[in-house]
């Protein structure tokens, strides 16, 4: 069967549902948690989740239930740890990392199963997807992304200021939770895409994507979550047309594909920011006065090869770091 042929075929239609929902939801909540320096977050819920899925192999429940269950009763007690200040945030994580996978791995002995079973949700099996899978993780992707976006300003304002939208009356703790419990869902839903040992970089990637090249955070949310959809989508279908050859996971290819973007945009971004810099040479505020310049080495115009600003009713042109206005017989040192 060609690969063409292949994506006519039901496990493929669910893979492609799965892989689209799990890309618009884990850099939504993702966006929120690299703004307050969460990066790892999701790694430390990953390996939590862990434990949740030997619980559900080891007394036969299904262990998307079981991973969300503990998957978010650990993302609220490193909360509660973070906030209370018991433990740094980082060695916090840390216990998440060493004590979810080390207790997965545990009950998955105890219940007569191998490290094996765990493989396709440590690191993903999209093509063996059922579908009531799939209809768990569309509830819940799409409970992620409507919070997400519907709480946008309220998140935003937590992550980037505490004491200030304390000041603003919103109640900071339940936010937090909120975001904490969201993750812990997002970490859940794209276990079967990315599995949960790379789950974060479908998290995180996105976002640093697109803050290479957007300048407000609605668009960097916006941005993210195509990029996660592109990644996903493009990273399985990739991964099928190369599987027609060799034995290709879809997992390893999405994160691939999305640190290819990254690497796409990195030097784009350094290059609109310089743009955006030679646009606004002088701090805001403190722009000089107009010296006048009798002589001028460069005559100014359409063509010349310097950078054109508008400014009010004429053009100024960026040179050696000035801004150069003509006027009558002379220039305008700005």
């Amino acid at each position: 069967m060609s690969p063409v042929e292949l994506f006519s075929q039901p496990f493929m239609q669910r893979a492609l549902i799965a892989a689209l929902l799990t890309g618009l939801a884990a850099p939504a909540i993702g966006t929120f948690l690299v703004q307050r320096r969460l990066a790892l977050m999701g790694d430390g819920i990953g390996h939590v989740a862990v434990t949740g899925v030997a619980l559900g192999l080891a007394t036969g429940a299904s262990p998307l239930w079981t991973a969300v269950l503990v998957a978010v009763l650990g993302a609220v007690l490193i909360e509660v740890i973070r906030e209370r200040g018991q433990t740094n945030g980082d060695v916090a994580l840390a216990l998440l990392f060493y004590g979810g996978l080390a207790g997965g791995i545990f009950l998955s002995g105890l219940a007569g199963q191998s490290a094996a079973s765990l493989n396709r949700y440590l690191f993903g099996s999209l093509n063996t997807i059922s579908p009531s899978d799939v209809i768990v993780t569309m509830v819940l992707a799409i409970t992620v992304v409507g919070l997400c976006l519907g709480l946008a300003p309220q998140l935003f304002a937590v992550a980037q200021d505490q004491e200030f939208a304390r000041v603003a009356g919103l109640r900071v703790r339940v936010y937090n939770v909120l975001v904490a419990v969201l993750a812990a869902v997002s970490v859940t839903v794209a276990m079967r895409t990315v599995g949960l040992l790379l789950v974060s970089a479908l998290m995180v990637v996105p976002v640093a994507t697109s803050q290479q090249l957007t300048r407000s955070f609605r668009t960097t949310l916006v941005a993210a979550m195509a990029l996660g959809t592109l990644s996903s989508v493009g990273g399985l279908v990739v991964a099928t047309f190369a599987s027609y050859r060799a034995s290709v996971a879809p997992g390893p290819t999405i994160v691939l594909l999305a640190l290819a973007c990254y690497a796409i945009a990195w030097p784009i971004g350094i290059w609109v920011r310089r743009r955006a810099r030679l646009r606004e040479p002088f701090p805001t505020g403190q722009a000089p006065g107009h010296d006048s310049c009798s002589e001028h080495p460069h005559a100014h115009g359409p063509g010349c090869g310097h950078l054109a600003v508008v400014h009010d009713d004429h053009v100024d042109y960026v040179h050696d770091g000035h801004r150069h206005a003509v006027h009558g017989g002379h220039y305008d040192e700005h």
